[in-house]
């Protein structure tokens, strides 16, 4: 394959003067190899050649010499980033914000108590008095829209929220509001003293919530057990410690049909009564005991664990003989494993079971001395013996349970709930703490928040023997907006590749750029991304989250080094060249700013040529919406400057000088740019600034311009500061018709040194870069420069040429049918070349995992649903029977066994779900190592490819030659997927054998001593008069014996 007619003479007049086969075959060998090394020689020459023009064209157009100079001319302040001074000003900050939340709710807890007591003394409401003298009966007219909250609300108000299947004519609702009352005005007190306060809320056990500000409700959202603004796990984790619970399920065959059923939903929603942080397996047994999934412990209640449980449950079937000992044993041995992972809190083991004659009482004295609690459940309809397991509960701290329909699920799987909340009532002061939960969207519009909750406890005196009563009225709750939190960590002093994030005990992170959620306000699950997969996992980072760090630690990884402080569970991550910084005077911006940042000076006159990031510069200065026109921005702020100094006590005087100071310096270089003749296929130049500066030439350009105006947001300015190199990125692939637009970002962090202290600054004291759009310049030079091949050859079939970043993404190739294709990732263009390329160590990859994409729900087949003319009951709901007959329900459940198969009815429009929270995988592609020649053969059945590849110096790009795939048709295969797909996840099997670190709560209410032994029932409050008659005698029948 000669490229050269030379070496084809040569190479002929050998072949005749060799006299044998042998000699033949020997100089045919030589000559080949001989010319590749000289073909590969030449290959060097020229991409060097590539690399020193591109360069020279990228420094030249840019002015990056004269941004230099002009830097280095402008004198400046250089000061130092103390990474533990600056954690711990920010962990001092935040800790005052929610000391402050903490405090408000302790003031509102006192004054409900308060009046609680007050009302237990008073005659209780009935229902024909409908609640005649409460305040604010009527609805108030003075609702406006509040730039917090962005919707209508009115602070003279608290509103009330009973949920729509609850009887708002009920005693217990009446006097509910009668004496939450009174928290309207401690609400309000509240806020007076602290304007920043979001949203107060007490939910009551029973469902009704009253909140402050008072506001206007377009739909119904769902509270508590249901959600809105204290969700159901926050509630739960409000009201009772962390549980180890282990689940025991009969799997003998007199459970099979319709029991078995009820077993495997009430498993269900045993289940959902967990949070994050307790610990649970599931085991069933018949003739022996058997691990329901393949979690051999108890694992972490996450929802991905949960949803495995739940699954492995339905996948349970009823056959052998009941062998309680066997399944207790197995039970107690997990319990009593302490060399793995667990709440360490209260223990339980929840049997679910028909019933039957043994007591396994051996069991009970060998592995329980009284320290787990053990609850029964009898389900199903039956005839058999119920004393035994109401004994196994009775004799072990427990309760017994009867679940003899779909109906009584949901009240006697969560009734435990109030048997473990009693050592905290009975702790009191102690109990009383304020807990933050995970994060959540909030359902009305705050974006991101945590609620911190504390519990509010009945204290009350109850019977002749005025025994205390024990139980948990419900939850106090205030929100934290995270931009708060955010606010009280500046980060504008340490570049953008400089962050904070915190996490909390269970591993997930409060705070981190990475905390992205693309999740709608009413899905139930909080946003819970694990600080390790919120960035790539390493030994060293989970060795950070095990360590309660107080000094300073440095990280090194394949991409930077960082320097991570640790204060409680706030860290900063800082990488090198950001330990120093650019401080900007006042007497150096004010000058500047009269002419240099003008509208009438500097190119600043017209639409779309300089963009300014939307920070917050001045309190009274609006930050502007997504939507709306930079430029209007600009003007805004020009306005602001030219009646307000920057050192105005309403604005950040650092922020506000640093843009004036970036502006004044930037104008040089477009001054500079002006008087630049313009480079061959140039497009246009920018220059982005860590003041929050970016400027673009020529104007018409800007009008295209579709970066982010937050430089610290954008990721061509991240990736450019932690490397010193050139970086190529190409216009991303989309699709044939984008062609037009195709184009090549080049980017260069500006390296300075000032007083002998290196930075990246940009004009004087930020980070710069300076970027062009050089696609055809490209092109032109790639074509002149490529092959080994005389000119007439250069577009033969037989050849490709191509030019990747180090993502494996193509920036050009020689072929034309390749152009439409720029910024395509090259396994798919040409896969067993670039399988070659990762196996010659070229390039390597990972495989990361996105925890919070969205993805169409999976359509289940409803073959075997029950019938759609009967309403199947959301047992998710927090009042089961509401607005349907319980009759209805019995008569189905008896006539139509199977209706338990149907789906659930849907708590909004079916169009208004569209997407859901699911997992994506992604394959990340980058260079291996350091090494700069690459080649070697691609062999298949019956034919051969070379190819052969070259790093550009100081660039992220790698030159390939290869023979096309046309030439050895058999080696192609399927293409290679680098983009997001839809993913499992890792395995929760594997992820099991190896948990993660917890450090887990740390308070722990389990001490059983002097609880009351009385069981508790709730009364639900339906809407029907005749359910609430139907449900009381039901209740009296299936619960008469749900007591020890």
């Amino acid at each position: 394959k000669a490229a050269h007619t030379h070496f084809q003479f040569d190479l002929t007049v050998l072949m005749l003067q060799c006299q044998s086969e042998a000699c033949y075959h020997v100089s045919v060998v030589w000559l080949i190899d001989f010319f590749v090394c000289f073909c590969f020689l030449r290959i060097k020459e020229w991409v060097d050649q590539m690399q020193k023009e591109l360069i020279t064209l990228t420094d030249t157009a840019s002015g990056l010499e004269n941004l230099i100079q002009v830097s280095i001319q402008t004198k400046c302040f250089v000061e130092t980033n103390n990474p533990a001074q600056l954690v711990a000003t920010a962990a001092g900050n935040i800790e005052k914000l929610l000391a402050n939340r903490s405090h408000a709710l302790r003031v509102s807890l006192k004054h409900f108590l308060m009046s609680a007591r007050v009302s237990c003394g008073r005659r209780a409401l009935n229902q024909t008095e409908d609640g005649k003298g409460r305040k604010n009966k009527y609805l108030p007219d003075d609702f406006e829209i509040d730039p917090d909250f962005k919707r209508p609300v009115s602070y003279n108000t608290t509103a009330v929220h009973i949920p729509t299947d609850i009887y708002e004519g009920s005693t217990i609702i009446l006097n509910e509001l009668n004496w939450t009352e009174a928290l309207e005005d401690v609400f309000r007190k509240n806020k007076e003293e602290d304007p920043s306060i979001l949203w107060q809320v007490f939910g009551s056990a029973t469902g009704l919530a009253r909140y402050f500000p008072g506001e206007l409700l377009q739909s119904p959202i769902r509270l508590l057990g249901s959600g809105r603004k204290i969700p159901p796990k926050r509630y739960i984790q409000g009201a009772a410690s962390p549980k180890d619970m282990l689940i025991l399920v009969d799997a003998s065959g007199s459970v099979s049909g319709l029991t078995l059923k009820l077993i495997r939903t009430s498993v269900s929603k045993m289940l959902e009564t967990l949070s994050d942080d307790d610990y649970v397996n599931v085991v069933y047994f018949n003739d022996k005991a058997e691990h329901a999934a393949c979690f051999r412990n108890l694992v972490q209640a996450n929802v991905r664990n949960k949803r495995m449980l739940k699954d492995a449950v339905q996948s349970i079937t009823a056959k052998g003989i009941t062998n309680y000992r066997g399944g207790f044993e197995m039970a107690f041995e997990q319990l009593a494993q302490m060399n793995v992972s667990r709440a360490n809190c209260n223990k339980i083991i929840m049997l679910f079971t028909d019933g039957g004659e043994e007591r396994a009482e051996e069991i009970f004295k060998k592995y329980n001395p009284k320290q787990v609690r053990i609850f029964t459940f009898s389900v199903g309809q039956h005839n058999y013996d119920k004393g035994p397991i109401q004994w196994m509960a009775c004799a072990n701290k427990g309760y017994y349970y009867e679940i003899p329909s779909i109906g009584a699920i949901r009240i006697n799987t969560q009734e435990y709930l109030d048997v473990l909340g009693r050592p905290m009532v009975k702790a009191d002061r102690r109990a009383k703490q304020v807990q933050w939960t995970n994060v959540y969207l909030d359902a009305l519009g705050l974006g991101l928040v945590i609620t911190g909750t504390v519990p509010v406890f009945n204290k009350t005196n109850t019977g002749s023997k005025k025994s205390q009563n024990q139980l948990i009225l419900g939850v106090m709750a205030i929100d934290v907006s995270l931009e708060d939190i955010k606010r009280l960590t500046p980060r504008f002093t340490f570049g953008p590749n400089g962050y904070y994030f915190a996490i909390d005990a269970n591993g997930y992170v409060l705070l981190h750029p990475n905390l992205q959620p693309r999740v709608r306000p009413t899905f139930d699950e909080p946003v819970t991304l694990d600080f390790l997969d919120a960035e790539l996992e390493n030994e060293i980072k989970v060795e950070v989250w095990k360590r309660d760090y107080s000094n300073k630690y440095t990280l090194s990884s394949h991409c930077a080094r960082v320097c991570v402080c640790v204060f409680s569970s706030l860290a900063l991550v800082l990488p090198d060249y950001s330990m120093h910084y650019i401080r900007a005077k006042i007497a150096d911006t004010i000058t500047q700013a009269k002419c240099k940042f003008s509208t009438a000076c500097s190119g600043f006159s017209t639409r779309n040529n300089a963009l300014v990031s939307h920070r917050m510069y001045c309190k009274d200065l609006k930050l502007p919406d997504k939507n709306q026109n930079n430029t209007e921005f600009l003007m805004e702020f020009n306005d602001y400057i030219d009646t307000k100094t920057p050192n105005n006590p309403m604005c950040n005087v650092e922020l506000v000088n640093r843009l004036l100071l970036d502006a004044g310096i930037t104008s040089s270089l477009i001054k500079h740019w002006k008087t630049t003749e313009s480079q061959h296929g140039v497009l246009a130049r920018f220059v982005a600034t860590d003041g929050g500066i970016t400027r673009v030439y020529p104007k018409s350009a800007g009008q295209y311009w579709e970066k982010e105006a937050e430089t610290y947001e954008s990721s061509y300015y991240k990736r450019s500061l932690d490397n010193d190199l050139y970086i190529f990125t190409p216009t991303p692939y989309l699709s044939k018709e984008n062609s037009s637009e195709d184009s090549v970002l080049v980017s260069k962090a500006v390296n300075l040194k000032v007083d002998g202290i290196p930075l990246k600054p940009a004009g004087k004291d930020t980070h710069t870069h300076t970027h062009i759009y050089t696609f055809t310049y490209l092109y032109s030079t790639f074509l002149k420069l490529s092959l080994c091949l005389p000119p007439t050859y250069k577009h033969i079939p037989t050849y490709h040429c191509v030019i990747l970043d180090d993502g494996g993404f193509l920036v050009m190739s020689n072929r034309d049918e390749h152009i439409d294709e720029i910024g395509r990732f090259f396994g798919g263009i040409d896969p067993i070349l670039m399988v070659n390329l990762v196996n010659s160590s070229l390039f390597t990859f990972k495989k990361t995992f996105n925890y919070q994409s969205l993805c169409h729900p999976e359509k289940e087949s409803k073959a075997a649903a029950g019938l759609r003319s009967v309403y199947v009951v959301n047992i998710f709901h927090p009042w089961l029977f509401a607005r349907r007959s319980i009759m209805q329900q019995l008569l189905v459940s008896i006539t139509f066994p199977n209706f338990l198969d149907a789906a659930e009815m849907d708590d909004e429009p079916s169009d208004a779900k569209g997407q859901e929270v699911c997992i994506k995988e992604q394959t990340q592609y980058y260079f291996e190592n350091n090494v700069t020649s690459f080649g070697g053969t691609i062999d298949c059945e019956n034919c051969t490819r070379l190819y052969h590849a070259e790093k550009l110096p100081k660039t992220n790009l790698v030159f390939i030659i290869a023979d096309a795939k046309v030439t050895c048709s058999s080696c192609d295969t399927k293409p290679l997927i680098q983009e997001e797909q839809q993913s499992n996840g890792p395995d929760p099997c594997d992820m099991a054998k190896n948990p993660r670190y917890r450090k887990g709560p740390a308070a722990c209410f389990d001490n059983n001593e002097h609880v009351s032994s009385f069981p508790i029932a709730r009364r639900l409050l339906l809407a029907d008069p005749l359910e609430r008659q139907m449900l009381l005698l039901l209740n009296t029948i299936f619960n008469q014996n749900n007591k020890c």
